[in-house]
């Protein structure tokens, strides 16, 4: 995809609906942590993401912290998205949470009604089922590493330089 946004992005679907759609990139770091975004929580060493560029001022996480934190919606095996802030914050604070067991994203990718849909039609996306392997990966060639993961033609398109000059 050629919205910079979106080039070389792995992003989570966490919400497939009529009323549209809702995911987080998951492989973009930003060179902030959660500590300089919340200062209360400036103990925890958590790096922030960019979830997308819809409403860049809101937070959010994806987590493996489950029925520990009320409000928790399952997006794939051992993952959850969202849940009691509050909550988190205090089990964070008490050193019951690792920042391993969870990410915190800055916006998130939205589409309206249908336009997943068109854009899955048009071949704008790959899928791949989510695991918190993925989503907890620290690698930044994540995208490469999930095309290779899927073998066959994509496993040649993730190997495919981005700019096709250096290859």
């Amino acid at each position: 995809m050629d919205d910079p946004n979106f080039k070389r992005s792995v992003v989570l679907l966490c919400e497939h609906k009529a009323e549209g759609s809702l995911g987080f990139i998951i492989n973009k770091g930003l060179n902030m942590t959660l500590g300089e975004a919340l200062p209360d929580l400036n103990s925890f060493d958590s790096q922030l993401y960019f979830g997308g560029p819809v409403e860049t001022d809101t937070l959010h996480f994806l987590h493996k912290l489950g029925d520990k934190l009320e409000g928790s919606v399952p997006v794939a095996p051992n993952l959850w998205w969202g849940g009691d802030f509050e909550m988190l914050t205090v089990l964070i604070q008490a050193g019951q949470v690792e920042p391993d067991e969870v990410r915190f994203y800055l916006g998130y990718a939205g589409w309206s009604p249908g336009q997943l849909t068109s854009e899955m039609q048009e071949n704008s996306w790959y899928l791949h089922p989510g695991t918190p392997e993925y989503v907890f990966h620290e690698d930044e060639q994540l995208w490469r590493h999930i095309l290779v993961d899927k073998g066959g033609k994509y496993r040649l398109i993730g190997n495919y330089p981005e700019d096709p000059l250096y290859n």
